[in-house]
């Protein structure tokens, strides 16, 4: 949870009590726990002895917990505190309404792909739900990345960076760099160029069991690798990062009132009133 918002801490209380009213057994991360009066658990905790983990927070939280519990059987509802929210579609005041449903069974799962990340020299190994970025440091200038798919050449990219997305990662970093939006249950890689000097370079779909390996070659320049937009270091020249659709998956429980496309249509904002006023302009509404 977003432990530095009172909103969360709020949401936490009020939805352990309504749980515990119920008969439910109810846990939290160690560092708020104890203040809250609630069993604390460690991260392994949650993987093995929980049958829901609830994220309240934003998409920041949700990508934390999603790399916590990669791989694990145990679902995740997500509900939204922070801004955008395209992983924690869940508003507060739908929560109760929400677990109601889920303590009844009725409920459902998406399954969302993982991307790992290796870098072998380093012997560093991640696991991502949004994306894997190799960009350039604040005062750097254009870098150069080399790029392989299945070990086959694909092309030397010169610009700001370069994205490796999975297809719930597409409406993040992705999206603000002119890629594409690509639905989440769909078996694809996405490659997005940021800001490339050759402006024929553009975002790549690839089968998501494609191996794709990457390196840049700029001598002066500062260059880091992220994860999820949450991990990074500094990445040495040469050394090799080579990214694959991670092993296991992430499973979280579907909003029931809304779908991926209402999401897109609210969060985007596509489809509001368009109205021109003045000088015989056309307006135009929805609502005719």
């Amino acid at each position: 949870m977003k432990k530095n918002r009172p909103e969360a801490l709020e949401v936490l209380r009020d939805l352990a009590l309504w749980l515990s009213s119920r008969g439910i057994e109810v846990f939290a991360e160690e560092g708020v726990a104890e203040d809250m009066g609630i069993e604390g658990l460690p991260p392994q905790g949650f993987r093995n002895e929980l049958d829901l983990v609830v994220v309240l927070g934003g998409d920041g939280t949700m990508l934390s917990a999603s790399r916590m519990l990669a791989g694990s059987q145990v679902p995740i509802l997500g509900v939204n505190l922070g801004g955008l929210g395209f992983l924690t579609a869940l508003s507060r005041e739908e929560l109760f309404l929400v677990m109601d449903r889920i303590l009844k069974g009725e409920f459902e799962i998406e399954r969302r792909t993982l991307l790992r990340a290796k870098v072998e020299s380093l012997g560093r190994e991640f696991t991502v739900l949004n994306d894997v970025v190799i960009n350039k440091g604040a005062l750097a200038r254009i870098i150069t990345i080399t790029a392989k798919v299945d070990n086959t050449y694909l092309t030397t990219f010169r610009g700001d960076g370069l994205i490796v997305s999975t297809p719930t990662g597409s409406t993040a970093y992705c999206l603000a760099a002119g890629g594409p939006i690509v639905h989440p249950s769909l078996p694809a890689i996405v490659i997005v160029p940021i800001c490339p000097h050759t402006l024929t370079n553009r975002p790549l779909l690839v089968p998501e069991e494609s191996v794709i390996t990457l390196f840049h070659t700029s001598k002066e320049e500062d260059v880091y690798l992220t994860l999820d937009g949450q991990v990074g270091f500094q990445l040495p020249q040469g050394v090799t990062v080579e990214v694959s659709k991670a092993p296991g998956e992430v499973r979280l429980v579907k909003c029931p009132f809304r779908s991926y496309f209402d999401l897109l249509r609210t969060k985007l904002k596509w489809g509001g009133d368009l109205l021109t006023s003045g000088g015989g302009g056309l307006c135009w509404s929805p609502s005719g």
